[in-house]
């Protein structure tokens, strides 16, 4: 029978295949499914069936699924509405538009194979339709415990009552070497067995302690951090999505790239120290110099060589909208304490050039003199609708010039390395001039950004016209302002307490944002609460410090992984909240994330065991509380980590408690004092210099009395369905009207979004100055002719606060359109058309470009600003690395320079008609009343010109630098 099947099979195929083969299918590329499933990359790939037909098959867990239909680099990208997202339904059938959009949706309740099939047999107009597949059930799965040698269970209450639990086994407990089977009740994310096992790497640390499941967690870490060991990255927008060799750390399961802040804050926490090689390559993956051929505009600082620190695509296309590459340093720093002297001179030369280049260029770019710090976007909260006022994404220059807490904190952190590291190499010259910026730096955050009544400081400021520090409030913003030491004991003492935890553990926002579903929103992410334990230790605070641990230790052991993401008030890897779809989130969420894999081995290396590196040795500050140390210590009265290689040593430390009785068993809290510490037998400090390990070391920690520490913390709670004033703040008003009344006031409308228990605050020139007001008219007696204003929605009960309001000012502006006849420029103007209602420069922007406008007059002499009209479509608002960014230059009637600095035109929306303008940020100038000036927009520079993008598919890359826009006019603005 067996010849037969074959030989019809091989009929059948000769028949079939020749014709499938000489169709010649209707696209010239590959088209995939692109979705949060998936991480938006190309494992699914659409394969041809032949008659126009492309398909293929997805397993998708729980979810509201947002996808795409896209090609490899994008250039082709298909949604159902270019102007909506569109819930996709099974078994209908939707004409694709073959234009950008938001993205569709794709809701199921179960884990479920679908079928995805794009008719393209008319490309101009594909249809996409989705069916649900169904599949036989595979029975009752295998018991991954059976035939343990030992075995333990970690059991968590869930927010509704219940219990979930993770157990954990080895075949052989005395093995050198253990394998681990983990299982979990808990339904994961992500399709697969509620099981998994992993075996201890002989080059890596490992744990033994009194708790299998301690152990096994760490174990899990470590294997996570091998598994993003590779040996090649790779991402749709570069390369064509080929592979790109490197000897990196990927991001995590569905991020195979390196990102600069994803790995710089992951090499921090834990793998510099584990692995200072493969982050070293990876830090310099994130360096890149000029591409050959492109000008440099004379304002540009640095080397010849251009060699900084890239800013990955991101808002209104990348750098300096975003300006958090500085946080390349925190990585650096640690890198340099664990390489090998001989390793170390050639990277920290590499180091201080990178940080000087992007230093020297973030002063001119992104640092605002009138406040002493710097601009752009919080750092990894970069999602604008999910941590910004919701009018922020149509105006990203008004996050341009917004200064961020967390953003500020890396910026104090490059300068202090780069003084270091200046001072090191013999320029006492820079180190010194360092040295002074990062003093200022602290002076102006604490000044600046500093709460009192809240006890923490703003997450970030409100936008130009306004600028004042916002109630909000981000963990690792304030982790770092700990850490760094930008802020003081006292200061760090009331941050610790005053940022809220829920049973889960602390969000990475507070408050939450209304109507935003699950991701910076409403979620904590495990690397951010490894930057809280880390500030907690610092500040001894018992509670901060447990809340932690546990967070931590759940999130590993209930999903099997350390997950990208979670659910703040359930704790759940995915919050399917069927009644509100729009909500239901986290949105993506990878396992093995790099950031979180880092957090956990530097939980246990860092905190519990309390090793170290330094720029001399180790050093040895374990954090061990007494709630931990019943955990730790259950079994016995000592822990180790074993086989902790740092720079050519081997490390096994032993944590040792004087007796059973103080393992916290009795009710006791506390964190543990170090009583002695013993190397190979003798008697040490807490730091150990290199020269006196041995090749291998036993180092003993013995811990002694209980001593109280600091135990408050803030407790909040919520269900996780419901928006509630308790947790989250409310909508952001509109100043709906603002004009001058009869008398010559300020008469301001302002238009609630919210009903009920809502006050609202106004701000004048940045400055409260009235509050509790209704909605609706108010009267600002002292207002002055030029004066700004803004108003924030506080919830009377909680007190929780919105954004602000888009500001309005009282100035009208002298505004001059590009059709002007004072206009000069090196581009033709552009006529009408259905997208753009006015004339304009269209494509302006080429480095040899150059835009004018002379005879300028205004009506009185004071204090300016000078803004361009502008529309730049070059990318999508959360995509890109051509955003514009220009040296505007502003002269008196003899030709000298009264202003000058450069001027960001992110990214804008795109409508199918009547697509409205922006205005670029401003350039503060002091005109006198009169004479004429001069206004002129010349070349800088913007990410596309580095050499690491030459190949970005999109704007900025395979044709070269994109640092262009449409220019509609200019306004002068009087502000004072």
């Amino acid at each position: 029978m067996k010849p037969t099947i074959l030989a019809i099979a091989a009929a059948f195929a000769a028949q079939t295949l020749p014709a499938i083969a000489a169709e010649a299918p209707p696209l010239r590329y590959d088209i995939y499914v692109r979705g949060a499933f998936n991480g938006w990359g190309t494992d699914n790939r659409l394969a041809y069936q032949g008659k126009g037909i492309y398909e293929t098959d997805i397993l998708v867990s729980p979810g509201n699924h947002a996808f795409k239909i896209g090609s490899k680099d994008w250039n082709a990208e298909w949604v159902a509405n270019p102007s909506a997202s569109v819930a996709v339904a099974p078994d209908k059938a939707y004409p694709l538009a073959t234009e950008a959009g938001p993205e569709d949706y794709l809701f199921t309740r179960q884990t479920a194979t679908f079928h995805f099939r794009v008719d393209a047999s008319d490309p101009a107009r594909p249809v996409l339709s989705v069916s649900r597949v169904e599949t036989p059930s595979s029975g009752p799965a295998a018991d991954p415990h059976a035939g343990a040698g030992a075995s333990a269970s970690l059991s968590f209450p869930t927010w509704d009552g219940k219990q979930e639990t993770a157990r954990f086994s080895v075949k052989d407990p005395q093995a050198p070497l253990r394998s681990y089977a983990h299982s979990t009740t808990m339904q994961l994310r992500d399709p697969g067995p509620q099981y998994l096992t992993y075996r201890e790497d002989p080059l890596l640390p490992r744990v033994r302690s009194g708790n299998l499941a301690f152990d096994a967690l760490f174990a899990l870490a470590a294997h996570e951090m091998r598994q993003d060991s590779v040996q090649e990255i790779r991402d749709g927008n570069y390369n064509g999505n080929n592979a790109i060799p490197c000897d990196c750390f990927e991001t995590g399961e569905k991020w195979h790239y390196v990102w600069t802040r994803d790995l710089s804050y992951a090499a921090d926490l834990g793998l510099a120290m584990l692995d200072p090689q493969r982050v070293r390559n990876s830090l310099l993956f994130k360096l890149s110099g000029w591409r050959d051929g492109v000008p440099k505009a004379p304002h540009i600082a640095g080397t010849p060589d251009g060699l900084q620190i890239v800013q990955d695509t991101g808002s209104g296309g990348s750098w300096p909208v975003s300006t958090d590459r500085i946080t390349w340093a925190f990585a650096a720093e640690e890198v340099l304490k664990s390489l090998p002297p001989a390793e170390r001179k050639a990277f920290a030369a590499t180091a201080l050039k990178a940080l000087s280049n992007t230093i020297d260029n973030d002063r001119i770019a992104a640092f605002d003199k009138s406040t002493g710090l710097y601009t752009g976007e919080e750092s990894f909260l970069d999602w604008r609708d999910q941590s910004y006022a919701s009018w922020i994404p149509q105006d990203l220059a008004s996050m341009a010039s917004s200064k961020a807490l967390s953003t500020n904190a890396g910026h104090y952190k490059a300068l202090s390395l780069a003084a270091r590291l200046a001072r090191e190499q013999g320029d006492p010259t820079r180190a010194a001039r360092y040295e002074g910026w990062a003093k200022d730096l602290k002076r102006a955050v604490n000044a600046r950004l500093w709460l009192d009544d809240a006890g923490m400081y703003s997450s970030l400021t409100a936008a130009h016209f306004d600028g004042a520090p916002m109630h909000k409030f981000d963990w690792l913003g304030q982790s770092l302002a700990i850490l760094t030491g930008i802020a003081d004991d006292k200061r760090a003492r009331r941050i610790l307490a005053s940022y809220p935890h829920g049973p889960m553990g602390a969000p990475v926002i507070w408050p939450q944002q209304l109507d935003m579903p699950v991701y910076h929103n409403r979620a904590m992410w495990p690397f951010v609460t490894a930057y809280g334990l880390r500030a907690a230790a610092a500040g001894r605070n018992v509670a901060v410090a447990d809340a932690a641990y546990d967070s931590l230790m759940r999130g590993a052991a209930l999903n099997m992984s350390n997950m990208e993401n979670l659910e703040w008030l359930s704790g759940q890897p995915l919050l399917l909240d069927e009644a509100h779809t729009n909500l239901i989130g986290p949105v993506i969420n990878s396992r093995r994330q790099l950031w979180s894999v880092g957090a956990y081995l530097g939980m246990v290396v860092r905190n519990v065991f309390g090793v170290s590196t330094t720029n001399e040795g180790i050093a040895l500050q374990p954090f061990v509380t007494a709630r931990l140390g019943a955990k730790l210590f259950a079994a016995g009265d000592a822990a180790s980590l074993n086989n902790l290689r740092l720079q050519g040593h081997v490390l096994d430390v032993t944590l040792r408690l004087p007796a059973r009785a103080a393992a916290g068993t009795n009710g006791a809290n506390g964190v543990y004092t170090v009583e002695r510490i013993l190397l190979n037998g003798k008697p040490a400090g807490s730091s150990i210099p290199w020269g006196a390990l041995a090749a291998d070391n036993r180092i003993e920690i013995v811990l002694g009395k209980l001593e109280t520490g600091e135990q408050a913390i803030r407790r909040v709670n919520a269900d996780p369905y419901v928006e509630t004033p308790a947790v989250f703040g409310p909508h952001e008003p509109v100043i709906a009207d603002l004009k001058r009344d009869g008398a010559g006031h300020a008469a301001l409308t302002i238009q609630a979004k919210d009903t009920g228990n809502v006050r609202y605050n106004v701000y004048r020139d940045g400055k409260l100055v009235a509050s509790k007001l209704p909605a609706g008219a108010w009267v600002d007696g002292k207002a002055s002719a030029t004066a700004c204003y803004a108003v924030e929605a506080e919830f009377t009960g909680s007190g929780n606060r919105s954004h602000h309001s888009r500001p309005r000012c009282m100035d009208a502006g002298v505004e001059i359109p590009a059709t002007d006849k004072r206009v000069s420029a090196d581009v033709a103007l552009a006529a009408p058309n259905a997208r753009f209602d006015e004339a304009r420069l269209a494509g302006w922007g080429k480095p040899q470009d150059r835009f004018s406008v002379r005879d300028i007059k205004v009506p009185a002499a004071g204090d300016y600003v000078v803004q361009v009209r502008y529309h730049n479509g070059a990318n999508q608002v959360n995509l890109g690395i051509s955003g514009g960014v220009k040296w505007l230059t502003v002269k008196d009637e003899s030709g000298a320079i009264v202003a000058q600095g450069v001027v960001q035109l992110p990214h804008a929306r795109i409508e199918k008609a009547h697509t409205p303008t922006v205005y670029s940020t401003p350039l503060a100038v002091k005109l006198k009343g009169n004479g004429a000036y001069r206004v002129e927009m010349s070349d800088f520079y913007n990410m596309s010109y580095l050499q690491s993008n030459s190949s970005f598919s999109a704007a900025g890359g395979l044709d070269g630098p994109s640092n262009r826009f449409d220019i509609y006019g200019v306004r002068l603005l009087r502000v004072r």
